[in-house]
């Protein structure tokens, strides 16, 4: 990947994502998309490796580090690396091929590095392509539950230390992460999630999915089905009677058991794994949605976005005590125990409530303030970006351009279409 390449990368802002641009649609995706408006952005997936080329059922993967113009000011990089990329002994191997991919797309780009990101604890991209800033993204205290990314309690806290003495900043996404970096001696901001609000609030104005078998009022939950969610708690909503939908893929470590039990009842439905373009129509169904997370060290220090996205839906949330749903400081969120009998009153209550629009507007007016725009306003600021008083239009293109690295030819596809999560907001 050499040659300068349309548009202007001065100032690019490396952004390190733990999920691939074209997966489920998540944080790492939102912030890209919303912080390009304000800085070019090169987003750069998690290492892929050509073991994948034989997985049908995982999306494509390039033969060779491909780098992608997603719009005007915002790109995408997938490095290619050896087989098991996260496997003790390979990851170093993994970091310096990703590193060197790094260097690369910058060199294509053509322009100068305002900033890494960095979101790994294993593959470390600080230092790689002569930025000027070095910001650790914090989403989550995978200490508290390292199998989930593949990894170990030591390895996850060597990183850490290590990252500790290299970067400038944290960015955390949760309270109880930024307390942990500060302790440390590491200047940090809170920053947590955002939401898609305008993308949410379409809810008012679809049809509920077709697919939707169960009578109303329907208590919803949105979001990966596993081992974070506590199944007493589902167990005890369906047990009052309650319609009770289920929208998400499973995870693949959750016991089999957990979910099939619940499903044979009569008043609970599964609909799987659904396209975040749909989710509105889903949520169109749901009268109150529901964040029914176990209380462990990991949930304790994560931010469910499905909090700000029920309410940018206009619904009632009910949730489990969190230190995230506490930080959000509303009476839109209802924050009780983690016992069945509990919760399960909360759900009650919260679908006897009838729903006034002004409760609606209330619900969508503070999801707006808690968007990916607002969000990526104050990563710009954190690193080092100014954001002018009114922001263009925000148009991110569909299109895409692949820059093949053994010829440096360009192929484009797709069409421009409108940006969204463009209101106005600050953090309360």
């Amino acid at each position: 990947m050499t040659g300068e390449l349309p548009g202007d990368w001065s100032g690019l802002v490396v952004l390190q994502a733990a999920t691939r641009w074209d997966a489920v649609r998540f944080a790492d995706q939102h912030l890209a998309a919303a912080l390009s408006r304000y800085a070019p952005v090169l987003y750069v997936d998690p290492a892929v490796s050509p073991r994948n080329l034989r997985d049908s059922s995982l999306p494509a993967v390039p033969r060779r580090p491909e780098l992608q113009l997603l719009g005007p000011s915002l790109a995408r990089l997938t490095p290619v690396v050896l087989p098991g990329p996260e496997r003790p002994g390979m990851s170093r191997l993994t970091t310096i091929r990703t590193r060197k991919a790094v260097r690369e797309a910058v060199l294509a780009l053509g322009g100068s590095v305002r900033c890494v990101l960095g979101s790994s604890t294993e593959v470390l991209l600080f230092g790689s392509c002569g930025e000027r800033r070095r910001i650790h993204w914090a989403q989550d205290d995978f200490l508290g539950n390292p199998e989930l990314i593949g990894s170990s309690t030591r390895r996850i806290a060597r990183g850490e230390a290590r990252i500790a003495g290299i970067v400038d900043e944290v960015v955390a996404a949760n309270p109880l992460v930024a307390e942990k970096w500060r302790a440390r001696g590491v200047p940090t901001e809170l920053v947590p999630f955002g939401c898609d609000d305008e993308h949410f609030a379409t809810t008012a104005s679809v049809a509920p999915a077709s697919d939707i078998e169960l009578p109303g009022p329907v208590v919803g939950f949105v979001g990966h089905i596993g081992e974070r969610i506590d199944f007493a708690l589902l167990d005890a909503v369906a047990e009052r009677g309650c319609s009770l939908l289920l929208v998400g893929p499973r995870h693949p470590r959750l016991a089999a058991d957990a979910l099939t039990s619940l499903l044979t009842r009569p008043n609970v439905q599964w609909v799987g794994a659904r396209d975040f373009e749909a989710l509105p129509a889903y949520l169109a169904g749901v009268d109150v949605g529901i964040v029914p997370y176990l209380d462990t060290p990991f949930n304790r220090a994560s931010f469910p976005l499905k909090s700000l996205e029920y309410l940018a839906a206009g619904l009632p949330v009910v949730s489990t005590d969190l230190p995230a749903a506490r930080w959000l400081d509303t009476d839109l969120i209802t924050i009780v125990p983690s016992t069945p009998y509990q919760f399960a009153d909360a759900v009650e209550r919260a679908l006897a409530r009838p729903s006034t629009p002004a409760a609606v507007d209330r619900r969508r007016a503070f999801a707006s303030h808690h968007s990916w725009s607002a969000r990526a306003k104050e990563f710009a600021r954190v690193v080092g970006v100014t954001v002018p008083p009114e922001p263009h239009d925000g148009l991110v293109s569909t299109s895409s351009t692949t820059i093949d690295s053994a010829t440096n030819t360009a192929t484009t596809t797709g069409t421009a279409g409108p940006g969204r999560g463009q209101m106005e907001a600050t953090r309360p």
